[in-house]
């Protein structure tokens, strides 16, 4: 009978990440003659061929590519479960990983977790930006613990705690024709350059809840990664921008930007914080949730 062994899989992960023997037996501190002993002994206890010789490379099989993508979906849940094991033995020893889904959000977090980290000196925080539109299936792989995100995905086995509020607002340069204006209509728009951040607009609520409703689209967007570069564009009459009116009047002085609602009444918000219910008794995740949803530094409120 054969047995799959987690040093199998770990094998099978370090040769298809390297692409050599040489280069996968030095990260498993193995020789190459070594780590071909045993290749050839995983393959004879499970049974199968793994990997097919090309020239000087192996490359994997279908059973392989199997195997390989079993260890990519095991291994982080095995490093996970000895994470915890191991923060229970020392006393709530660990990382909190945070994955965001909001790129203004990096202000108030920075806010948050300089005084978390006072109150929990056993405890690492670990900011994951590559989660920024796909948290919630890193959630449920255990690569982050806590979400934070303005549109929760209600699903079996995951918990959203709303931590603060806040208004979406038009951000324009105090030289703009709308500068002074109490609020903006969607037609108001249609000649701009909206400036926003890399995301589909099916996920920008400018579009979703302003624009697209009124059937209007803006002249041009442009698209811009960091916060501080987009308002800068802003200042100079390059574009208008949409924002939490938190943020933008906290960068109001230093670039003289004008905010203005959108609509009559205004787009309010909500920023969630997901995490796993399993994680809901681990008392650090449960402490930062409760902490930012209470924090004086809420800005948003």
């Amino acid at each position: 009978m054969s047995v799959l062994e987690r040093s199998h899989l770990i094998i099978i992960q370090e040769v298809a990440r390297e692409g050599s023997l040489t280069a996968a037996g030095a990260r498993l501190h193995l020789t190459q003659p070594a780590l071909s002993h045993a290749i050839r002994k995983i393959e004879r206890q499970l049974g199968v061929k793994i990997w097919r010789r090309e020239g000087r490379s192996l490359a994997l099989t279908q059973a392989g590519e199997w195997l390989l993508s079993l260890a990519n979906r095991l291994l982080p849940q095995f490093e996970l479960a000895e994470n915890r094991l191991e923060q229970f033995a020392n006393g709530e020893r660990g990382t909190l990983r945070i994955g965001m889904e909001c790129h203004p959000c990096y202000q108030w977090l920075i806010k948050v977790v300089s005084p978390y980290l006072d109150r929990w000196p056993k405890v690492d925080v670990d900011v994951r930006q590559k989660f920024q539109f796909g948290g919630i299936g890193a959630l449920f792989s255990n690569e982050i613990d806590i979400l934070v995100t303005p549109d929760p995905l209600y699903k079996p086995g995951l918990k959203f705690t709303p931590v603060f509020d806040y208004e979406l607002v038009l951000v324009v340069g105090s030289k703009h024709s709308l500068r002074g204006e109490k609020f903006v209509l969607p037609e108001h728009l249609a000649g701009e350059t909206l400036i926003t951040y890399p995301v589909p607009t099916e996920r920008l609520d400018i579009y979703t809840q302003f624009l697209q409703p009124a059937g209007i689209a803006p002249r041009q967007q442009t698209q811009i990664e960091t916060t501080d570069i987009m308002l800068v564009m802003v200042a100079h009459g390059r574009g208008v921008a949409a924002l939490p009116r938190w943020l933008a009047e906290e960068y109001a002085s230093r670039f003289e930007l004008c905010t203005i609602s959108l609509g009559k009444m205004g787009i309010a918000k909500k920023i969630f914080l997901g995490c796993r219910e399993t994680d809901e008794e681990i008392q650090y995740v449960e402490d930062f949730i409760e902490f930012a949803g209470s924090s004086h530094l809420n800005s948003g409120r």
